[in-house]
């Protein structure tokens, strides 16, 4: 039975040929014979409470050049695709969070949605992670300037960043004399009316931020360090960061455990932690990076292992 696998996304022009993890998820389902359909956030609508988008044939190839070709539109029922994708990058906006409702009525109609649509607006990627606290750095979120202040006293040298930020957009570090700290609290809460996050700066950040990816609960055996630039405190590669890969330690091992049962039971298919220091930072559930670095590093296929759990999941039902 070939199966028919939508996906959501990003302009598929704009994507980065050597890094895109959504690439590589398609190359594996194209890979097993399985047809392809490229939609956009803003092609999915409702028609009579029924799950409807406009969606392109797509053809993916390992050609730097020439890596996608797209059919002409089509309008059709979601419910005509097996599994569908959603891997439309951050911000979590209020156009996001209307997708998710679409694509959760696309579920009801029998479409297998990874990950969950229920999930996505559940598990906000930081304060997920505040799930776990044992495995966490301390940590405040608050919007409240005294808060925020007593909290950096207490730890002297922290990290203040926004809710809905990826690639390390909006990340401050304050160390003990408190430099700016206004003007940075001021711009991050928005005067006081938005919630960010502080937490206790991690001088390990100096050895990498390491993503490490799951694959229904399992952990990949390596994760990447992503490790800062001269005179940065932000390890994303979208920040300039260099990607090294390492096995996991016996940390990393015991964080996953913590994380494993309930990742699982939420239908997250596909997760990633990021951790510092032995620390789990950030739980990321929307659109995961770093499996086209860790499949160069070590011959992986982590997209293959995606696509063979949603197979599974599909031949179950």
């Amino acid at each position: 039975m070939s199966i028919r696998l939508g996906v959501v996304m990003d302009p598929i022009e704009g994507i980065n040929y050597k890094k895109d993890t959504t690439l590589a998820m398609l190359w594996a389902a194209q890979d097993r014979g399985w047809e392809l359909f490229y939609m956009r956030q803003d092609d999915l609508f409702l028609q009579q409470g029924k799950a409807m988008a406009v969606m392109r044939p797509l053809t993916v190839f390992r050609d730097p050049d020439h890596f996608y070709q797209l059919g002409e539109e089509q309008i059709s029922s979601m419910a005509e695709l097996d599994t569908v994708l959603m891997r439309k990058d951050p911000p979590f906006d209020t156009e996001f969070l209307n997708a998710t409702y679409l694509l959760e009525q696309a579920e009801r109609e029998g479409v297998l949605v990874v990950n969950k649509p229920q999930s996505l607006r559940d598990c906000n990627e930081k304060l997920f992670a505040q799930q776990f606290p044992e495995c966490c750095p301390p940590t405040v979120v608050s919007r409240r300037e005294d808060i925020l202040r007593a909290f950096h006293a207490e730890h002297k040298d922290v990290i203040f960043k926004p809710l809905d930020g990826m690639g390390g957009t909006g990340i401050f570090r304050v160390q003990e004399e408190g430099v700016n700290m206004g003007a940075i609290l001021e711009t991050l809460t928005n005067m006081g009316t938005q919630q960010i996050m502080a937490q206790k700066y991690l001088p390990e950040i100096s050895e990498g931020d390491t993503r490490i990816l799951m694959v229904n609960g399992e952990p990949v055996p390596y994760g990447l360090a992503r490790i800062p630039t001269k005179g940065e405190v932000r390890g994303n590669l979208a920040a300039g960061g260099s990607g090294v890969g390492r096995a996991l330690t016996d940390r990393d091992y015991w964080l996953c455990e913590q994380v494993a049962s309930v990742v699982k039971e939420k239908g997250l298919l596909f997760v990633g932690l990021d951790v510092i220091g032995g620390y789990m930072t950030e739980l990321n559930v929307t659109s995961p990076t770093c499996v086209r670095e860790l499949n160069d590093q070590f011959g992986l296929d982590i997209a293959g292992q995606l696509m063979d759990v949603i197979a599974e999941k599909l031949a179950a039902r």
